[in-house]
Order: C-alpha cells, then sequence, then structure tokens
C-alpha cells in the first residue's frame, strides 16, 4: 500500500528502509507502554543518534546526514506511524533545536552544542509559545536587556514540548523590541521550569513552562544578530511544518493499515466487513486522503531547502494533511467500533495525537490567513 513518490532517490528510499526496520525493532514495543505512562524515551533518541537520524538536515562536515526536508519528511512519517508521541520529542529535538540552530550558528555555537545534541545525549527544545500569546508570536511578551557582558531575560513560555528533559533552549524574547533568539542553558542563573503539564495526546512527549527570573544569558549565546529572530523563525518554520505534516501521514497511514486489516478478518452478518458499503466507504475515503497527503507532502519537501523556501506550500501541506489524519483517525474508530474505542489497536491514541497537529506549529487558522495572505498578495 506504500506508493515511492517519484522525486525520491535511492538514497531517500534506503533511508526509509533502515528507518522501518528500526522502528519495527526498537520503536513499536515500546509505544504503548510510554503512552500509558506519559513519559519520553531518551534512551530511544540516542539509539536515533547512533544512526545519524538525528543530524538528517545537518552537513556531513558538521557531523550531520547532509540530506535535505524530503529525508526529514521520511524520518518523520516512519516514525509516526508507530509512535507520534515520540516523534513530536524527536521533532523537537532535531528540527526545532537543532536544525534551528545550526543555520545561524557561529563555529563556536556549533561545537559547543552541536555534539552531544547530535548524538542524543543531550537534548534540546525551542520556546516560542507564551501563556498570553500564542499563535500572535510578534506579540511575544519575553523581554531581554542588555547587562555588561550578559543578557537578562524575564517572562514564561509554554507547552514548550522536551521541556521537562531538555538541558538546551533556543528562546525567542523582544531586546529593544526586536525579536532576537538566545541559546539558554538550564545551568543558566534565573532559569526554571514547571513541573510536567498533563495532556490529552502526544503522550510519550512531555512539555512544560520555561520560567525566566533576570536569568542570566552571555553576550555570546546570541544566536545570529540581535532583531534576527524572525529570519531564524521563519528559516525553520517550513521545515517544523514539513515534519508536522509528516507525522500526520505517519499516523493517517497507520490508522488505515488498522481499518482494513480489521475490516478483512472481522465479520458481521455472514460476512466480512470489508464487504459492507459502509465499511468500504471510510476505507475508500481514508485511502484517498492519505495519498493525496502523501503526494503534497513529498511534492512540497522537494522545493524546501535551507536557502529556498515555500512557506505557501508548507501551509498547505500541514492545513491539509493535519485535518485529513484526524478525519482518517475518526474512519478507523468508526470501523473497529468498541474495539477502536478501547486501547487494543491503539486507534484511541492516534485519534486523540492527530488533533495536536491542528493545534501545534501553527493553528489550522493560522495557515488559513498565511495562504490566504500570499494568494492575494500575488
Amino acid at each position: 500500500m506504500v506508493a515511492v513518490m517519484a522525486q525520491t532517490s535511492d538514497e531517500h528510499e534506503q533511508l526509509r528502509t533502515m528507518v522501518r526496520q528500526f522502528v519495527q525493532t526498537r520503536v513499536e514495543p515500546q509505544a504503548m507502554e510510554h503512552d500509558e505512562s506519559a513519559t519520553f524515551n531518551p534512551k530511544l533518541l540516542r539509539e536515533l543518534g547512533d544512526l545519524g537520524l538525528i543530524g538528517v538536515t545537518i552537513p556531513d562536515a558538521d557531523g550531520g546526514a547532509g540530506m535535505d526536508a524530503l529525508a526529514s519528511v521520511i524520518v518523520h512519517d516512519e516514525l509516526a506511524y508507530s509512535d507520534p508521541g515520540f516523534t513530536l520529542g524527536y521533532l523537537a529535538h532535531a528540527l526545532l533545536f537543532v536544525n534551528n540552530l545550526y543555520w545561524p550558528a557561529t563555529p563556536a555555537q556549533r561545537k559547543r552544542y552541536l555534539p552531544k545534541t547530535l548524538t542524543g545525549e543531550v537534548i534540546g527544545a525551542m520556546g516560542m509559545t507564551e501563556p498570553a500569546v500564542g499563535t500572535d508570536v510578534l506579540g511575544l511578551q519575553t523581554t531581554a536587556r542588555r547587562d555588561g557582558d550578559v543578557y537578562v531575560l524575564n517572562g514564561r513560555k509554554t507547552f514548550i514540548t522536551n521541556g521537562c528533559e531538555a538541558s538546551y533552549f533556543l528562546v525567542y524574547a523582544k531586546l529593544e523590541d526586536r525579536i532576537t533568539t538566545f541559546i539558554v542553558e538550564r545551568t543558566f542563573p534565573g532559569f526554571s521550569t514547571s513541573p510536567k503539564i498533563p495532556k490529552m495526546g502526544m503522550r510519550a512527549s512531555t512539555m512544560s513552562e520555561l520560567i525566566f527570573e533576570d536569568c542570566k544569558v552571555p553576550i555570546e549565546n546570541v544566536l545570529g544578530v540581535e532583531g534576527g529572530g524572525i529570519t531564524n523563525m521563519m528559516r525553520n518554520l517550513e521545515i517544523e511544518r514539513l515534519g508536522l505534516s509528516a507525522m500526520s501521514l505517519g499516523m493517517a497511514r497507520r490508522c488505515l493499515d488498522t481499518m482494513v486489516t480489521y475490516a478483512m478478518e472481522r465479520r458481521s452478518f455472514g460476512k466480512p466487513l470489508a464487504e459492507h458499503g459502509q465499511i468500504q466507504r471510510y476505507i475508500g475515503e481514508s485511502y484517498a486522503k492519505v495519498e493525496a497527503m502523501r503526494a503534497l507532502i513529498y511534492n512540497v519537501a522537494a522545493t524546501v531547502g535551507p536557502t529556498h523556501r515555500n512557506r505557501l506550500g508548507t501551509d498547505a501541506a500541514k492545513l491539509f494533511s493535519a485535518t485529513a489524519a484526524k478525519e482518517v483517525a475518526d474512519n478507523a474508530m468508526q470501523v473497529l467500533g468498541g474495539y477502536g474505542y478501547c486501547t487494543e489497536y491503539r486507534i484511541e491514541q492516534f485519534l486523540r495525537d492527530t488533533k495536536l497537529i491542528e493545534i501545534g506549529g501553527g493553528t489550522l487558522e493560522a495557515h488559513q490567513k498565511n495562504i490566504t495572505r500570499d494568494l492575494t498578495r500575488r
């Protein structure tokens, strides 16, 4: 049932094979346990580091795999088929911290922060969302001021994936009313995190608040230039949206495969469920949505890189795939009935997990606004 996209190379498909084997042998066996305990699996992240999968988008000269956005999509697609919550933690580390750090970082910053994050030995996160400011990132209220050889940060971030486990954070704050990116270490004076925030889905990743109370950050920990936070943010948002879109695809593929298998095995009124017209509708529409998601996401990914952007395409990919994945999960729930509502087949988990993509990394409404604005400007 897996179609190979035309633009994927042999190298891409070798990557997919490797990740899929890893998912079957290492990710799937632990997935339910970590969803039920609402805990992240840092050991599994280190195993991804051993395979070179944390630095997929980082040039090989600096310890990465030297691949592209399409490779990142493949990894997120395959991982989310088995464990969406863990995949979200991986995304927050590999894209929101490692990829986001790499491109504007100085050689000294790369030398300090890349080696242990590329291996997964140290976990990273990004702090953008605030308690009073969600989608309106330009209205963020965390502030920074220069005080001699340090910057002093004050404010709070919330819903931060990996906030409980991370040692390094990329944090956006206003410095003289200009958004600037800072690299914050957990040990910096004045920095702390809240207890874990309980949540509906993606439970195999954790989130917390980041708290800055006169937090002192060395001047060499500005990422890029003062006032360059928007540039850093926009550069990374597109690959983040693609990663989240790919997660939607992986979750939808899992739900489709589960409902097809169940509909062949389960009998009702003397024949397999798959022979009932209403069940065929759920399966047929779900397959069409999965294939539409796959085509859109993979084709957009082929146009995105460090030096070329496609905001319209990435907004469209995430807008469509987020809702489509939730609809496929809901269809699977309906096909499986009571078995879907219980935990055995994990459909209830995937239905919970798909909802996050409609909110995180940009709400549906934000994507609708961006698309309309870009189209009218044309």
